[in-house]
């Protein structure tokens, strides 16, 4: 792992991973006796909590993941940070814990842009700043009930670009032995526990020499559902197909890819989508903010035997909507939906 140096300008970006860097500051709230705390900067990386606070025990604990990015015109941008401000207090809400404003959420983020500047990667190496908000229950006891206390903290770490060599189709197995969220229960909604949950099938698929694990629908193992911790996307006959469940974690990336395939004149679907339908799709991949869009390549079926296989190269439709989205993030493009924050 890259050390931290207090002169940046000596940093090889490029050998950077999706991994903690420290750099200079993070912020914190504090919700006790009922409100929030003003803002906290720190430079504190650790957090000192009661033994038995509810975060521990019983998974109080919700996180959200977006990125910064330094532009072509040397800007700074902030991807859709209100989205995932507004996906916090639904991850909040359903662990019953305080629900931070969407104001103190976008704050903390731009602040930390801001107070970390020079950890942001130069335009051109494909790195970016990735930003962790992640909000704790505290409040200690025993028994499993409501947390009365929490602690929001917004820290970054620069990461570098997902694919090394280019974009490239990754290999992905389905895995019937394993569910990574029950119908009706926290799938759709970013919190640790569902990631948790996704570890032992994802361990299995990696000792096979699979980048990512396909889960179907925990009720009858019949559907497409997610594609690790990325939302899957299928292309066909001139439309983008993605899952629509209410176990799937709503991505802020997918809902991007959905209004740009929109504007490329593709028809979107959102339903549920039969393991069956996978031979009949021209291009298919996984989408999320640490890659964008990671094509896949080829399919297995742990359980039935079964493969797909869709090719060694990026499918055309896949390279125009991943360079699409890139090209807004890096203000190479107009950025018309607004979703771009320029903090810098």
């Amino acid at each position: 792992m890259v050390k931290n140096s207090k002169n940046m300008e000596n940093t090889d970006w490029s050998a950077l991973g999706f991994d903690y860097l420290k750099t200079d500051y993070n912020v914190r709230y504090v919700y006790t006796d009922g409100k929030w705390s003003d803002m906290i900067v720190t430079q504190d990386e650790y957090i000192q909590m009661h033994m038995s606070a509810s975060c521990l025990h019983y998974g109080v604990e919700l996180f959200e993941g977006l990125k910064a990015f330094r532009g072509v015109d040397g800007k700074v941008r902030l991807f859709r940070v209100e989205e995932n401000a507004r996906r916090m207090q639904s991850s909040a809400k359903r662990l019953c814990l305080p629900v931070p404003s969407e104001e103190m959420i976008v704050k903390a983020c731009i602040e930390v842009v801001k107070l970390n500047e020079r950890f942001i990667p130069p335009y051109g190496t494909g790195a970016s700043l990735y930003l962790r908000p992640v909000m704790f229950g505290t409040t200690a006891g025993l028994g499993v009930k409501p947390a009365k206390d929490a602690l929001l903290i917004v820290y970054c770490s620069p990461v570098g670009a997902y694919f090394k060599s280019g974009i490239k189709p990754i290999r992905v197995a389905i895995d019937r032995e394993q569910d990574r969220a029950a119908p009706r229960g926290t799938g759709d909604v970013k919190v640790g526990g569902n990631y948790a949950a996704s570890l032992m099938s994802g361990e299995k698929g990696h000792e096979l020499g699979y980048s990512n694990i396909m889960y179907l629908d925990a009720a009858e193992h019949k559907y497409i559902e997610e594609c690790g911790a990325a939302n899957f996307f299928g292309i066909k006959d001139g439309k983008y197909i993605t899952p629509k469940s209410q176990s799937v974690l709503p991505s802020i990336t997918n809902k991007s890819l959905r209004q740009l395939a929109k504007d490329m004149g593709l028809e979107v679907e959102e339903r549920h989508i039969p393991v069956e339908e996978l031979p009949t799709f021209e291009e298919c991949g996984a989408c999320g903010t640490a890659a964008v869009i990671s094509p896949i390549g080829y399919i297995y079926d742990m359980q039935t035997g079964a493969s797909y296989n869709y090719g060694n190269e990026v499918g055309k439709t896949c390279m125009k909507l991943y360079n699409a989205l890139q090209d807004i993030q890096y203000g190479r493009t107009e950025d018309k939906y607004g979703w771009c924050t320029i903090v810098l």
